[in-house]
């Protein structure tokens, strides 16, 4: 753990290179010009704060109250442009720092202090905090999703800290450096007045620039001249050790994921209960492993449009069919990965499409997955009559072993199955095929555009060449932490290795349409309807490496992920 606080806090000192952190220097240095070190001392405790309380709290307080995260950067990006305009306005400015000084209540003595700046400060900072979308390396991408599964403790916080204080303190040395400056500047010049307005300016247009994205457009522009400078900011946190502490910190410790196949049936201690439940369709009342007591139940954690789970339902299927009435239960927990897997409808629609008759349970606050820790789609709990797990196994695969464990556990419960193993064809590949690809940045991997991934909109290019199972994007393109929505002129690519190719879409219109090419060659388009997977390239069989280019309608389709067969 210490180790992990060590990388996170020298992550966040060295963000103050990165080119994310710099449409925030000109407002910082703006902001400082108007006083001392306790005003930048306010700034830099306002960026802390503010982006702490929104990285580690922002599912919990979307979930409590109707919050459009947006709506709290629009209401940011005001204040910053209000600050700028109480540089522009030296009386604004004098009357704005008597107003915040009185609205900081217990502190209103010790700031009324002239140039101390200190509520000012903090002010603008936190307004900073809440529009700074920092570049996601592993360490923020992993306290991002635990925050977005609300699996935040004392450990993510105390990372979350060491981060943000490994940036507080060269943002503190440069609002310092700022004051300092400009304070000399004074000084000896009788122009330093109208240069605090030139200040207030430049703020007034870096806010406007921040939200309309269009900083993160000349980011990119800059990138695009010098690209080894990305590829050297990312180096620090891609080694194995760090990645290690990651998986220790998110509870993915490395643990076995297939029992020994030699043993069908093992001894796994008491099941956990299902718990935190939004929803259960396919049978009328709510479930409990206490109640099914005396039943073999077979829990499987799936989401729709994983490509994995879609594969192991044919067998799930047949074996509820064909053993239901000597006993087996079935419970499907669905826990979305997406956020539009959380709607019932889309749910229920997959439900139907699949053919699945065996109750499901929507667990879409992780709950029931958390209470069994479990940390793979698809997973599945095999528990015997008396409410033990006998049996786990994770991924595809293994469908005959666990068919033998669900007739074993049958006949241990008193009921002999007789005949053949249900005759559905294992449709696991067997073959190297290019991995399962997420295209948001909270789980991005292999992205080949040479600019680095920033939320909001911003321009793409592609690279000269693509490698083998890395994609590029082309155009304008929205890239948030699920997924990434398409902008004017957005094109993907991909070099791919597989027999078949799948993309999960959220569409912005149903009849939308995507182009699809193959080595240059016109496929047939994907006909947008609503939010699934869908099936993008068939070659039949036969496994062949090709790059695939996608050419989006003008505006608002969101991809989310690729997988292969």
């Amino acid at each position: 753990m210490v180790t992990l606080l060590i990388f996170s806090f020298l992550a966040g000192f060295i963000t103050i290179l990165a080119p994310c952190i710099w449409p925030l220097l000109p407002i910082v240095f703006s902001a400082s010009s108007g006083g001392g070190k306790r005003k930048s001392l306010g700034i830099t405790l306002g960026v802390m704060t503010s982006f702490t309380i929104f990285t580690l709290g922002i599912s919990y307080l979307v979930k409590i109250f109707p919050i459009n995260p947006n709506s709290l950067r629009l209401v940011a990006t005001i204040i910053i442009g209000l600050l700028g305009l109480s540089l522009l306005i030296p009386p604004l400015g004098a009357q704005f720092e008597i107003f915040i000084n009185n609205l900081l209540g217990p502190w209103q003595n010790k700031l009324k202090k002239e140039g101390t700046g200190f509520g000012a400060g903090l002010v603008t900072g936190f307004s900073l905090g809440l529009v700074w979308a920092p570049c996601a390396g592993p360490i923020l991408a992993t306290i991002a999703t635990l925050s977005a599964t609300q699996s935040v403790n004392i450990k993510v916080i105390a990372v979350t800290l060491a981060y943000v204080l490994g940036l507080g303190v060269p943002l503190y040395i440069f609002s310092s450096f700022s004051a300092g400056l400009f304070k000399k500047m004074r000084a000896v010049n009788k122009y330093t007045g109208v240069i605090q307005q030139v200040f207030g300016l430049v703020m007034i247009i870096t806010a406007i620039l921040i939200y309309t994205n269009y900083a993160q457009v000349l980011q990119a522009r800059v990138l695009n001249l010098f690209p080894g400078y990305s590829r050297f900011l990312g180096q620090f946190e891609n080694n194995s050790g760090l990645q290690k502490e990651l998986d220790n910190l998110a509870g993915r410790k490395s643990q076995s994921i297939t029992e020994d196949d030699k043993k069908i049936l093992s001894q796994g201690g008491p099941a956990p209960e299902f718990f935190g439940i939004a929803q259960w369709l396919n049978v009328p009342e709510p479930l409990t492993l206490q109640a099914l007591h005396g039943k073999v139940v077979l829990v499987d954690f799936w989401t729709y449009s994983c490509i994995n789970c879609v594969r192991t339902l044919p067998h799930l299927t047949a074996w509820y069919e064909r053993y239901k009435n000597d006993g087996l239960v079935i419970v499907g927990v669905h826990t979305p990965e997406f956020a539009f897997e959380r709607e019932t409808k889309n749910v229920e629609n997959a439900i139907k499409q699949f053919g699945i008759t065996y109750p499901v349970a929507q667990d879409n606050d992780y709950k029931t997955w958390q209470n069994y820790h479990n940390y793979y789609w698809p997973a599945e709990y095999l528990i015997d009559a008396k409410g033990d797990v006998r049996r786990k196994h994770f991924g595809e695969g293994g469908y005959d072993q666990m068919e033998e464990a669900i007739r074993a556990l049958l006949k241990e419960n008193g009921t002999n199955v007789a005949g053949a193993l249900s005759a559905v064809k294992d449709q696991t590949p067997r073959y190297d095929r290019s991995p399962e690809t997420y295209l948001g940045s909270r789980r991005m991997e292999r992205f080949a555009s040479p600019e680095n991934i920033f939320r909001g909109d911003q321009a793409y290019t592609l690279p000269s060449e693509i490698p083998l199972n890395h994609f590029a994007y082309q155009g304008t393109w929205d890239v948030q932490p699920p997924y990434a929505k398409s902008g004017p002129g957005a094109t993907l690519e991909f070099k791919f290795k597989a027999a078949k190719v799948f993309l999960v879409v959220g569409p912005a219109h149903s009849g939308d349409k995507i182009k699809v090419f193959m080595d240059g060659k016109a496929m047939d388009d994907i006909i947008l309807d609503n939010q699934r997977l869908y099936d993008v390239i068939d070659l039949k069989g036969t496994v062949e490496t090709h790059i695939l280019r996608l050419e989006f309608p003008d505006e608002g389709t969101s991809v989310y992920a690729f997988t292969f067969g």
